[in-house]
């Protein structure tokens, strides 16, 4: 089967590991992503259909638009693309445009404009709510028309939702699979939690996830696949999860002699799984040590 790019880019994106991913996805009616990001294993799976979630509401309104007009968007977000758009007074002037709009129409032209304009397709809000993306430089960024016919055509059998994560895992029902790409885990255990958690996803969150997962596998019967990085925290927040790790490539930093690769663990709770997860003081006595 073909491979389709999201028409996003995205940090810690997903299109590298379709394959694994889908190897370890359970067969099931239903697939629950809480942590969509650009879609890329919704783009690459074969479910009936999907109920695609994330906390971003220009992502989720951008995607319910090409959902539902596609191509009136893909011209209206095409004349954005254009050289006299491509440098940095331009790019600051539209981004200023974005976070002064409430119009959702024109913050999704824009969303897509400032994504493949700025820097490292990064996508970074300060915390009075602006987008404050530098420029990117790029000398011709790329307007990716056929990947958002693609989209909007699979978007067909998705339903979208700004939701917290622990409303959605509420929705799943039996016949459902659910694959969770959170934010990540800090690579390093010595990693200082209180910037980590300024992301919005805290050491509290990756824990809750982790008890989550396996208690809707273990008590509901509703399978999880969760991706993150390989480290000290994660296997042992996933320790009764089936664990595979894997080598995976670094693409976001733009010096390419820079991008390295990097431990990722897949941890696949099932039926069978304990629904124990160690207690959160408990891990942080361990990673402490």
């Amino acid at each position: 089967m073909a491979k389709h790019r999201a028409f996003l880019k995205w940090a810690g994106g997903k299109f590298a590991l379709v394959e694994p991913i889908n190897r370890l996805l359970p067969a099931g009616e239903r697939l629950i992503e809480p942590f969509v990001g650009a879609g890329s294993v919704f783009l690459n799976s074969n479910f009936e259909s999907y109920l695609l979630n994330d906390v971003n509401p220009d992502l989720i309104h951008l995607f319910n638009i090409v959902k539902r007009k596609p191509q009136g968007f893909i011209t209206d977000a095409a004349a954005l693309f254009s050289p006299l758009n491509n440098n940095a007074a331009a790019y600051y002037a539209l981004r200023a445009e974005f976070n002064r709009s409430n119009d959702r129409y024109q913050r999704a032209l824009l969303f897509l404009y400032l994504n493949r304009h700025g820097y490292n397709g990064l996508c970074r809000y300060n915390r009075s709510g602006q987008f404050n993306v530098p420029f990117g430089q790029y000398l011709r960024p790329y307007f990716p028309q056929a990947e958002i016919e693609f989209f909007a055509e699979k978007a067909q059998r998705a339903s979208f939702t700004c939701l917290s994560f622990e409303k959605v895992f509420r929705r799943a029902r039996q016949g459902d699979v659910i694959y969770c790409d959170p934010p990540y885990a800090p690579l390093s255990t010595t990693a200082n939690f209180t910037s980590y958690a300024s992301s919005g996803f805290s050491l509290e969150h990756q824990h809750e996830l982790a008890r989550r997962a396996a208690h809707t596998a273990h008590k509901r019967n509703i399978p999880v696949l969760i991706s993150n990085h390989d480290t000290e925290l994660t296997r042992l927040l996933y320790a009764d999860a089936n664990l595979h790790s894997l080598q995976v490539a670094r693409f976001i930093s733009q010096n390419g002699a820079k991008r390295g690769k990097v431990a990722e663990l897949l941890a696949l709770y099932s039926s069978s799984a304990a629904s124990n997860v160690v207690p959160l003081a408990q891990a942080q006595r361990k990673l402490a040590q």
